[in-house]
């Protein structure tokens, strides 16, 4: 496993600086798309009704980089320094885009899902390149104690760059959607189904263009990937689960975090490893491309699936469990 993926590690994925402006310009169509249903109200759910958001970020923001990182860590010698950086990178990206569509489709708590997406969404601008920076080079030091050592080139994050790409691909498309809600409230419902669908199309259809463009380097390394993937994802649901748990909130309210938790946008670590200024040609990336690229795919089955488990494989909300349940609270009883 090891040696495989050390051929996959030097691997430059075929990606042209056009299908690399179409990525960049998709994932700020996705966040425009979030953020056309965001409201001022579900900022102030944040300090009205703290407990079940804190323990959402919490997850998402401290327990999900700490646990890949020792998920990464205890694979150390089987695992390449760039697949562990790929895995890391992945878990510092805010939420994904579906999670508020998986958390109803599970009867998760929407209103909760949606505040968590505003707050991941904003507060990934800083605690993304932070958590990145901190736990990536956290984790090439411990990594390079070992006798791997020879394996490990210096990693050096510009926080700053990365920062600046973050508020270009998501922090200007939040600030005009928001805008747009607010001020144009009846063109926002006419828009706000068509851009949400047209920009996951496009994003899969992106997914499609890496694969097949790189079709032979993916059927060599998915075993692989594909095993590293289900388990750090899998991981993931659950360390958000029982984190809700130990906060005592109600299944409702766990099984949104859960999802929150185990949703990530790869598609902006995806855009990040593309970028040049960020990470230089002749590094590496192999591993952690494929591993951002094999997210984008896996979290969407893991996450239609649970929802179908937690939901009994029905579409018709419950009368004791509604998916719009949380619509006008979500400090659900305990």
């Amino acid at each position: 496993m090891l040696e495989s993926l050390m051929r996959l590690d030097e691997v430059r994925l075929n990606f042209s600086d056009d299908s690399r402006f179409l990525l960049n310009l998709t994932i700020a169509l996705i966040m425009f798309g979030v953020a056309l249903e965001l409201k001022p109200d579900d900022f102030k759910r944040l300090f009205k009704q703290p407990r079940p958001v804190l323990a959402g970020i919490l997850s998402q923001f401290l327990l999900m980089p700490l646990l890949t990182f020792l998920i990464a860590i205890s694979l150390k010698n089987y695992i390449t320094p760039t697949v562990g950086l790929g895995m890391i990178l992945v878990a510092a990206c805010p939420g994904g885009n579906i999670s508020n569509f998986i958390s109803s489709l599970a009867r998760g708590n929407i209103a909760l899902s949606v505040s968590l997406t505003a707050f991941s969404s904003m507060a990934g601008l800083i605690l993304t390149p932070f958590n990145f920076a901190f736990w990536g080079n956290l984790f090439m030091k411990v990594y390079a104690m070992g006798d791997a050592a020879d394996l490990v080139r210096p990693l050096e994050i510009d926080v700053v760059y990365v920062f600046k790409t973050i508020f270009l691909i998501l922090g200007i498309p939040l600030i005009l959607g928001i805008l747009c809600n607010l001020k144009l409230p009846k063109f926002t419902a006419k828009i706000l189904i068509s851009i949400k669908r047209f920009s996951i199309l496009a994003f899969t259809a992106i997914l499609l263009i890496i694969f097949i463009k790189n079709y032979d380097l993916f059927i060599e390394h998915i075993k692989f990937i594909l095993l590293l993937v289900l388990i750090h994802n899998m991981l993931a649901m659950a360390a958000g689960y029982y984190a809700a748990a130990a906060f005592r909130l109600s299944k409702q309210n766990r099984k949104t975090i859960s999802i929150e938790t185990g949703i990530q946008n790869s598609g902006l670590a995806l855009a990040l490893l593309f970028n040049p200024m960020i990470f230089p040609v002749d590094m590496p990336v192999g591993g952690m491309a494929f591993i951002a690229a094999w997210w984008g795919v896996w979290h969407i089955i893991a996450g239609l699936s649970i929802a179908g488990y937690w939901s009994e494989f029905s579409l018709k909300p419950k009368t004791n469990e509604s998916a719009l349940a949380g619509q006008t609270s979500y400090n659900q009883p305990e």
